[in-house]
């Protein structure tokens, strides 16, 4: 006697019919992942115990998390860790790990933040680890580094070409702005690989998990956060540009300059000329850039918004004049000493001082830029 073909159909529908299969089911239709923001969550288990791992956590610290998503690291971090304060712009995610630990010891040891992480005012923590969403790398990178008690270790999953900008050395094809921060600021090593087949859904790219240790006490270096990267701003908006294209060969960062040599003679008591000497000329200085060059991030962070790098002050510049002429046609503007000086103390700086005038920022290391700091404060300039 034949078989019965009907089995088949019957054990699909055993299997359909199985509380696990019926959890999963619902699971997948309300969590539909908003990869806009970054929503790929990490499904590997082994992934999620070797990035705990790596932050050697002790019982007593305090972790921030950015990004929970539904858990898998979070209920790791808590078994090693006094409290997580969790971070999640979604509030699905956030109902969903908050379910993860609901009715255990854990759930008292875990606060979750609902909210941006980089416009959140954040409270103490020890560790951070993220599995962070690409689309703010950068400014995470740059908040953490910038906090007044930085954490003592942050393990945090990036894009892998985020990853490798990270630990580029001059003269790397990858080294940029982001490079000479985060290694001036703290220790940066890399910690592994993770492949796109340990996400749910997959991302376009592979990634990369590293480890930043920022320097502390004495090793910590005593120059202003925000004078160092605002001079940073100015030497890699083009990194292959000669430092003297970069300075003295764009009008908005004279201005710029200017302006700041402005306040700092006011503070400081010091008179200023401002006799008119003629008209400003048109710049059109070869910048020098070598083949292939292009702005810091290349144009290849696909899945990381930080690609526009202009400093604010150019596009703040180009709105002034755009106000004041009302639209129409711009104005040759007037030429003063005050701006002549300022044009004078900045080729001083480059070719007397620091003699950087020909280098490129692509090429210049830490101590290049810590020179080129100090000799720009010494004439009275400063970014901050």
């Amino acid at each position: 006697m034949g078989k019965l073909k009907q089995g088949k159909r019957n054990s699909a529908a055993s299997a359909s019919a199985s509380p696990y299969s019926k959890a999963q089911a619902q699971t997948n239709n309300v969590f539909k992942f908003n990869t806009n923001v970054g929503q790929h969550i990490l499904k590997n288990p082994g992934v999620a115990e070797a990035i705990v791992a790596k932050a050697n956590l002790k019982p007593g610290d305090v972790v921030l998390e950015v990004g929970p998503g539904t858990g898998n690291l979070t209920v790791r971090i808590l078994e090693k860790a006094k409290k997580v304060i969790a971070v999640e712009l979604d509030p699905r995610m956030a109902a969903e790990v908050t379910k993860r630990v609901q009715g255990k010891p854990e759930a008292k040891r875990l606060e979750v933040m609902l909210g941006d992480v980089i416009k959140t005012e954040l409270p103490h923590f020890d560790v951070c680890i993220s599995n962070t969403p690409y689309q703010i790398s950068s400014p995470l990178v740059f908040k953490l580094l910038a906090l007044p008690n930085p954490p003592r270790t942050s393990v945090l999953m990036f894009q892998r070409e985020f990853a490798l900008r990270l630990t580029a050395r001059p003269g790397d094809a990858l080294y940029c702005r982001l490079s000479v921060n985060a290694q001036f600021w703290a220790t940066i090593t890399h910690i592994m690989k993770v492949g796109k087949n340990n996400f749910r859904p997959p991302p376009q790219v592979e990634s990369s998990v590293v480890r930043i240790e920022p320097k502390i006490g004495t090793d910590r270096p005593g120059v202003s956060w925000d004078e160092w990267d605002g001079m940073l701003r100015i030497c890699f908006v083009r990194k292959n540009r000669t430092m003297r294209a970069s300075w003295l060969g764009t009008k908005e960062v004279l201005a710029m300059v200017e302006r700041n040599y402005r306040v700092y003679c006011a503070l400081n008591s010091i008179p200023i000329d401002e006799t008119e000497i003629g008209e400003e000329e048109d710049m059109d200085v070869d910048d020098g850039a070598a083949p292939g060059g292009g702005d810091e991030w290349g144009g290849i962070m696909d899945v990381d918004d930080e690609a526009d790098e202009t400093p604010s002050f150019f596009k703040e510049e180009a709105e002034r004049v755009a106000r004041e002429n009302g639209g129409k046609t711009k104005s040759k503007k007037k030429k003063t000493r005050v701006a002549e000086l300022v044009k004078e103390k900045i080729r001083k700086v480059l070719e007397d001082v620091t003699e950087l005038a020909e280098r490129r920022a692509g090429k210049c290391d830490e101590n290049d830029f810590l020179r080129l700091l100090s000799a720009f404060n010494e004439e009275g300039i400063h970014f901050a």
